[in-house]
């Protein structure tokens, strides 16, 4: 059965506004431990990233890693990873001290490495205000509405940003590729979209679209990682499948695209995606670079002291409801 917290110097934290001060070694242990979770999370992060990374090697089994690896291409990229991270979430203080709106595109064929930027965008950052919108299919009454409709409601509120995995841009890409509009809706979106995307700004949201871009060669071998990762199975579907066939038609698509939608307003940015890593790097550096973020000034937080009644007891709680404690 679980007891009370020890009072112990280890999990002595320094005192709360208007208890007396912990003393020296108590501070110094609190800290060490502080130290040890915030590695502890760290090295959660890392593994994560290696696992990413070990599963993309064909036959990898875990003993080659420290041999084959380049340690230190792979030192700069956490350090710069984790730094470019810092700088999102000044970004994100600003976004919401300003009453800033942020809507951020990515698009790229199958497997070209929007998920993973997204992912390393938004991982340190307040899921209520750097939202992810990653629509399925439209339903049969979605399919009746105006074209831009269902996308409306997931735009930013004031103090929000939007990261669209896949957008309005659906059109122009897979729905022509795959047959599924029309060639009179298809003309309609480019004639709509660049007044859309134009109101959008005007409106006082800002629009930054990325295009991720891989070859032919490294969607085939990332495509098959997944066949062969069964953690990773799930990210094929049979419409990746189709799109892998057809190759050309959505380079044909890409670029019309490319062409017709890249205005002033809203200009498109080229990520190139074969290295992965680089590519989130580069990816995010060029985000911080497009919005003229500032320091905001944070009141120094202070520990509330803990309201104490004599009568209070912590009451123990049946055994039967406890998760069993395997590790």
């Amino acid at each position: 059965m679980p007891t009370k917290p020890s009072s112990s110097p280890e999990n002595t934290p320094p005192a709360p506004e208007g208890e007396s001060a912990p003393t020296a070694a108590q501070e110094a242990q609190f800290m060490r431990r502080v130290h040890r979770e915030l590695i502890d999370d760290f090295d959660e992060e890392l593994e994560m990233e290696r696992e990413d990374w070990e599963r993309d090697v064909p036959g990898f089994d875990g003993r080659t890693l420290d041999q084959n690896a380049d340690k230190a291409e792979r030192a700069l990229y956490f350090k710069e990873l984790f730094r470019l991270q810092g700088e999102l979430v000044k970004l994100h203080d600003w976004v919401v001290a300003t009453g800033h709106r942020l809507v951020i595109i990515f698009e790229g064929r199958d497997a070209a490495g929007k998920g993973g930027v997204i992912k390393r965008i938004t991982q340190r950052l307040n899921p209520r205000v750097a939202r992810v919108a990653a629509l399925p299919a439209p339903t049969d009454r979605e399919k009746t509405q105006w074209y831009f409709q269902r996308y409306i409601a997931h735009l930013p509120a004031a103090g929000e940003m939007v990261l669209f995995d896949r957008s309005w841009y659906n059109r122009a890409g897979v729905e022509r590729v795959m047959g599924f509009c029309t060639d009179e809706q298809y003309e309609e979106f480019f004639r709509s979209v660049p007044e859309f995307e134009k109101m959008l700004v005007r409106s006082g949201i800002q629009l930054i679209k990325y295009w991720f871009s891989i070859t032919d060669e490294e969607q085939e071998f990332r495509f098959r990682c997944r066949i062969t990762d069964p953690l990773k199975q799930w990210k094929l579907s049979p419409m990746d499948l189709e799109s892998r066939k057809r190759w050309e038609e959505y380079t044909k698509a890409k670029e019309v695209m490319l062409q017709r939608t890249h205005i002033p307003e809203a200009p498109w940015w080229i990520v190139q995606g074969n290295d992965k890593k680089k590519a989130r790097l580069n990816c995010i550096h060029h985000l911080l670079s497009q919005v003229k973020y500032t320091d905001i000034a944070h009141p120094t937080i202070r520990l509330p002291k803990r309201v104490h009644h004599p009568d209070y007891s912590r009451k123990r709680l049946p055994e039967e409801i406890y998760v069993p404690e395997v590790y």
